[in-house]
């Protein structure tokens, strides 16, 4: 594969006609080159190649992900994304300078830990990428949590 990089106005629109086989667009924003562009596809591209990521089970619940695979001990991902963006990852220690990580990942709970984390899937979803909802799988949970968000925003608003 050949990623042709433009620059300013792109590339003479006989290379486009005549020599590739397809234009890609990353998004709707303009680079000032094609590089950048090329780098985000390739590192897209590379990291579901088998070996590219340390665990391959890391790929398989994602944001975007929409058909969540068994990991490899077979055991299913307690959250799948299902189209949605991905919820918020938390590391050790499990409080730094006195934030805290959420009490329900603490908690061992794993259904409660799946709910929060879905729960947060979609309030990141519908803050920065509203779009994504109207082509996900939503529950009859999921849409009544978005519609008490919704009660929640309009109810701030009143005051």
């Amino acid at each position: 594969m050949v990623l042709l990089c433009g620059r300013y106005e792109g590339v003479d629109e006989r290379v486009a006609d005549y020599l590739a086989d397809r234009e890609i667009s990353i998004g709707d924003y303009v680079l000032s080159g094609g590089e950048i562009a090329a780098a985000v596809i390739v590192e897209a591209v590379t990291r579901l190649l088998p070996g590219a990521v340390g665990n391959e089970a890391s790929t398989q619940q994602e944001s975007f992900t929409v058909d969540v695979k068994k990991s490899m001990d077979g055991a299913d991902s307690t959250c799948g994304s299902n189209g949605l963006l991905d919820y918020p990852h938390y590391t050790r220690p499990s409080e730094f300078r006195g934030m805290a990580v959420p009490e329900a990942l603490m908690s061992g709970n794993h259904e409660e830990i799946r709910r929060w984390r879905r729960h947060r899937a979609l309030e990141k979803t519908l803050r920065n990428r509203p779009d994504l909802l109207e082509g996900a799988t939503l529950s009859a949970e999921d849409q009544e949590y978005l519609a008490g968000i919704n009660r929640d925003e309009r109810e701030k608003q009143r005051l």
